[in-house]
């Protein structure tokens, strides 16, 4: 299956078909309320605002699973975004990226790009001291690691670059903007 087979449910509880992104260019994104990543927001918009009319869309996906860091409902979560960010891209309704309840697109996103380390500097050496607590062998799986892990899927529906969250955001557009 491919990244157009897939569907996600959006805040509304209405299905969508990734078929309605196809000939986009796509940024996939786990995101979360209370995070140090959360700030993240504001350039993804921006990318949104000034590449939407070149092809490009968000395809944010709040999640729980992460140190508790996204427990509103929703239209907690929707408003929380619309007034901190003023967030125009589509939510999709809250959901798990890892273990059996995993959206079957994450399974997918996963298996086309594994992880692939933190980079380097302060936050990715954070995060990785942190995972290491948790689970030593967190390097060799490709489970998503934290909010704000982002896929860039290009026109033809493949995955073409996975971007922790400590990667810089300039890296982030500089991708996309090559795909538009």
């Amino acid at each position: 299956m491919g990244f157009y087979n897939y569907t996600v449910t959006n805040r509304h509880g209405e299905e969508v078909s990734l078929k309605d992104f196809e000939g986009k260019v796509v940024l996939v994104v786990n995101t979360a309320t209370g995070c140090g990543f959360t700030p993240q927001y504001e350039p993804i918009e921006k990318m949104y605002e000034e590449l939407h009319e070149k092809g490009f869309e968000v395809l944010d996906i709040p999640c729980n699973q992460f140190a508790g860091q996204t427990p509103g409902t929703d239209e907690e979560i929707h408003e929380f975004c619309t007034l901190k960010y003023h967030t125009q891209f589509p939510q999709m309704k809250k959901s798990d990226v890892n273990g059996e309840n995993a959206l079957p697109l994450y399974a997918f996103l996963k298996e086309q790009k594994g992880f692939e380390g933190f980079g380097k500097g302060p936050m990715a050496f954070a995060m990785s001291a942190m995972l290491k607590k948790i689970d030593k062998n967190y390097a060799s799986k490709p489970d998503i690691k934290w909010n704000f892990t982002k896929f860039v899927v290009d026109r033809e529906g493949n995955v073409v670059a996975r971007f922790e969250p400590t990667a810089d955001m300039k890296l982030v557009r500089s991708c996309v903007e090559s795909l538009l």
